[in-house]
């Protein structure tokens, strides 16, 4: 097992990477759907049954029987979004002190997959993934900093994984996950608390509300090759309850001439998710594939702060988003052993709508349009770009009475102008003698 042991390594690596860089997201509300080269360049089509290789183990653990000896892949994504709030100045009170600026910020997400064949129906893996990440940074002083000034989410997961392959038609595979979630949010604060109009003025401090907390949940799931050169993939992830450990800190002159921490608890549990894959080969050189995704994001709700010492709420964050859907469609052409092109287009139909829309995520529904290309360097190396332009519908911002974030006094109307692009690029490679008699399942795409 001194190979496996090696792969476990390798793994650790791309952990630590994984910590040291993450951002933007760009899979609803704060979800990072980024954790694929390969799979990108199909705008994620056929994720959960093998498109992306080793990796679509993020999205459906038993593809992992679909990759024979010993495995490894790192895949890395650049995101580039552009995102500007401009208040509207005949119903915002505040518009006078600006747009928000650029508040979406470039984020590189790298992640890490490996797996070993133990035998012809066994199989053991480990992925290390970002499911979750979010930064945005307006202006410290604009129009809408009552409701927000930064926000940041980061996550990050380790999955160890079993598969079997039960027949050769049938592979099935689960594992627990092991994520850490870590949230800042920060805003101005009228001084003193409760005075009429501070809370507008350019200058006002900044509260901090911040938290972390280790969680454990699980991914099942299966593949099913009903004919030769048809596959279909189920995956699902579990939710994973977070118990949050962090502190509330008021600035000085708020409530006391010195500033004010205070400790906080909060639960917060992030959304399971279904997702089904179907790949079906159409000709020698041509492989289509199909892709429906849910999450669960009407989970969140509205999560209560409470102090760690009383237990006595000390502010709620009213998320109550609605489930997220993603449809898509990629196909791919092998062009030759070493080339393959893939194209895909995918709709995405966000959890967050006008009713609950807020400064710090005004996400909407869009388009994905992707391109990639892939490159077999060798039997054991391989490599794979991928580009991504995100069509995000025309979306506007009301937080008036009624809306959950409305503060007296404070109405904001806003229109949104965005776009995101990304980049991605993956290595591929398989560490043992390419040639020797490991079966291969048939539920590979070629």
């Amino acid at each position: 097992m001194s190979r496996f042991n090696r792969s476990l390594s390798l793994a650790a690596v791309s952990f630590a990477t994984l910590i040291a860089a993450q951002g933007g997201a760009q899979a609803g509300a704060f979800g990072l759907r980024e954790q694929s080269a390969t799979a990108q360049g199909f705008a994620f089509a056929g994720a959960a049954s093998g498109s992306g290789y080793l990796s679509s183990m993020f999205w459906n653990p038993a593809v992992i029987t679909m990759s024979p000896g010993w495995n490894s892949e790192w895949h890395l994504s650049l995101i580039l979004p552009r995102v500007d709030i401009k208040p509207d100045p005949t119903q915002t009170p505040t518009a006078i002190f600006g747009n928000s600026g650029d508040i979406g910020q470039d984020a590189i997400v790298p992640t890490g997959f490996g797996s070993y064949q133990v035998n012809d129906s066994l199989w053991v893996g480990l992925s290390t993934t970002a499911p979750y990440g979010l930064v945005t940074d307006p202006r410290e002083n604009w129009a809408g900093q009552v409701y927000s000034r930064s926000s940041r989410i980061f996550s990050v997961n380790v999955n160890p994984v079993i598969g079997v392959k039960v027949t050769d038609w049938l592979s099935v595979a689960a594992g627990p996950t092991f994520q850490y979630f870590d949230i800042r949010l920060k805003s101005a604060v009228p001084t003193p608390i409760g005075a009429p109009g501070t809370a507008v003025l350019p200058g006002q401090p900044s509260g901090v509300l911040e938290g972390d907390d280790f969680g454990i949940g699980f991914t099942a799931g299966v593949t099913i090759t009903p004919f030769i050169g048809t596959t279909i993939g189920l995956g699902y992830r579990s939710s994973v309850e977070h118990d949050l450990e962090g502190s509330f800190t008021l600035p000085a002159g708020v409530v006391a001439p010195v500033s004010v921490r205070t400790p906080i608890n909060a639960t917060l549990k992030t959304p399971d998710q279904l997702t089904l894959g179907l790949s079906q080969v159409i000709s020698p050189n041509m492989t289509v594939h199909l892709g429906f995704e849910w999450t669960n994001w009407s989970i969140l709700k509205t999560p209560i702060v409470t102090s760690a010492a009383t237990g006595a709420p000390v502010q709620a964050l009213p998320l109550n988003y609605e489930d997220g859907y993603f449809y898509s469609l990629g196909l791919d052409y092998r062009v030759d052993p070493q080339w393959t092109l893939r194209a895909g287009l995918a709709y995405e139909q966000s959890p967050i709508d006008t009713k609950i829309r807020s400064t710090r995520l005004p996400d909407n529904d869009r388009i994905w349009a992707s391109i990639g290309v892939g490159y077999q360097w060798s039997d054991k190396l391989s490599f794979d770009l991928a580009y991504t332009h995100i069509f995000t519908k025309d979306t506007n911002i009301r937080i008036v009475e009624g809306h959950q974030d409305f503060r007296p006094g404070l109405p904001f109307v806003a229109d949104v102008d965005s776009s995101v692009d990304i980049i991605s690029a993956a290595l591929r490679y398989r560490w043992d003698d390419a040639k020797v008699a490991i079966p291969a399942p048939i539920v590979r795409k070629y």
